[in-house]
Formats: structure tokens, C-alpha cells, sequence
């Protein structure tokens, strides 16, 4: 892991990161040298490790919980080279759609795809992330909605560091079998009048998911009107099932 530039400001110490061809950033409360919670964000599609909504969960999971906290870019996007092969699949798919077809279930299968890559990478960065001495071997969450609850519900169901996830934004046309396998406490997030995602798909993952601890937080509104009060929710999640 090779770390290329770190600020501070209001407690929060940012790092930016490559482990091997992945870029990421770390935020961790200033000072701290103990071990902590961890929490993975997942960004959502044509974002990035970055984006307004991953940063601002990230300071206050910082700030309010005490936590560090780890975005990754997803192949493609932020800081990463253009995929030709999941870029001609994109468009593919959109040509489908403008022909007829339905949108969840083709975004569905392309994140299956992806997250054969992807899976593998994020575990080897909660690898290399939990060498950090202020950082150690204490309790992972992972939250992920959209793109990161398509790349997510795999890296979950396949890695056993991680106990608690917040998921949604996603359906269960290609994800089903896989969220069968993911067991730890669960809240997902489902908007009521998704665009993109069909209610009944949502529904259908969340289902799916065999944790004996889940909830779902059906909100109405379109894909991209998830309140801001999820945050809230998250944080309150975590604290309790990573502390």
C-alpha cells in the first residue's frame, strides 16, 4: 500500500492511497494509533471514491463513531483507466434497453460481472488496510448502495471479516443465490419509486438475504432521493453491531 498525499482538518485525517493498480482513500479520526472499527464504502455507478455522499458518511463515521473508513474507486471509474470491455457491455445494454428491455435485470447481471474483479480487490485491500497499526484487526462493516450494493452483496457473502452491512439500491436478478450465502445483520435501503431498480426486484434481494437480523427502509421517491436521514440511520447501525 503506498500512500501519495494525507491532509487533516477537523479531526479527520485523509490519506490517499494505491494498492497495486487500486486507488483509495483512508479517513481516520487525527492522532489515532489503536485499533478500530472499520467501515468499506461503496460508491455508486458514475461515481467515485470521493463523491460527496461517500466522504460526507465517511467524516461523520469518523467524527461522530470514532471509526476509520476506506473507499476504493470501482473499475472504470474516478481514478481508475476506462474499461473497454465494461464499456462495450454498458452501451450494449443500454442499446437493449432503448429496444425493450427491461433495465434492472441487465444491471444486475453487469455488476455480477464486475464484482469477479472487484471482490478480489477489496479483500485484498482489507488486507493491506488492517496492517496499519492505528487501523488492526478490530470489527468491519461495509456499506454499499446502487453499484455498491451490486459489487457489495458479493465481497459480503464472501468475506468473513465483515459483520454488519448496509445494502440497497439493488435487485435480485442476478444477486439472489449470492445473498442466500450472507448471514450478519443487515439494513437495507429501498426506494419505493425506483427508476432503475424495480420495487419488486428490491424486495425480492432483501428477501434473499438469509440474516436472521435485517431490516428494510422502504422510502418513497426515485433511485437517487435516498434521504439524508439514512445517514443517520447507518451510523446509529453500526455502533450498534461494530462496537
Amino acid at each position: 500500500m503506498r500512500f501519495t498525499s494525507e491532509t487533516s482538518s477537523d479531526g479527520v485525517t485523509e490519506r490517499i492511497f494505491h494498492l497495486g493498480e487500486i486507488p483509495g482513500v483512508l479517513w481516520n479520526p487525527e492522532g489515532s494509533t489503536q485499533t478500530r472499527p472499520l467501515v468499506l464504502i461503496g460508491h455508486g455507478g458514475g461515481r467515485h471514491k470521493k463523491a460527496p455522499g461517500p466522504t460526507a458518511l465517511a467524516r461523520r463515521l469518523v467524527t461522530e463513531c470514532g471509526y476509520v473508513v476506506v473507499a476504493i474507486d470501482a473499475p472504470g471509474h474516478g481514478d481508475r483507466p476506462r474499461h473497454p470491455e465494461y464499456d462495450r457491455l454498458a452501451t450494449e445494454n443500454q442499446a437493449r434497453v432503448d429496444s425493450g428491455e427491461e433495465l434492472g435485470p441487465l444491471i444486475a447481471g453487469f455488476h455480477a460481472l464486475v464484482a469477479r474483479q472487484t471482490v478480489p480487490e477489496w479483500r485484498a485491500v482489507l488486507d493491506a488496510v488492517q496492517e496499519l497499526t492505528y487501523v488492526g484487526r478490530g470489527p468491519v462493516g461495509y456499506w454499499g448502495v446502487s453499484l455498491g450494493c451490486g459489487l457489495g452483496v458479493p465481497f459480503v457473502a464472501a468475506e468473513p471479516r465483515v459483520r454488519a452491512a448496509v445494502l440497497g439500491l439493488g435487485g435480485a436478478s442476478a444477486s439472489a443465490e449470492v445473498a442466500a450465502r450472507i448471514t450478519v445483520p443487515v439494513e437495507f435501503l429501498l426506494q419505493w419509486d425506483d427508476e432503475r431498480v424495480p420495487r419488486a426486484a428490491g424486495l425480492a434481494l432483501f428477501d434473499a438475504l438469509a440474516s436472521a437480523d435485517k431490516t428494510l427502509h422502504a422510502n418513497p421517491g426515485k433511485h437517487g432521493d435516498l434521504p439524508a436521514a439514512e445517514l443517520d440511520s447507518s451510523l446509529r447501525f453500526f455502533a450498534r453491531h461494530l462496537n
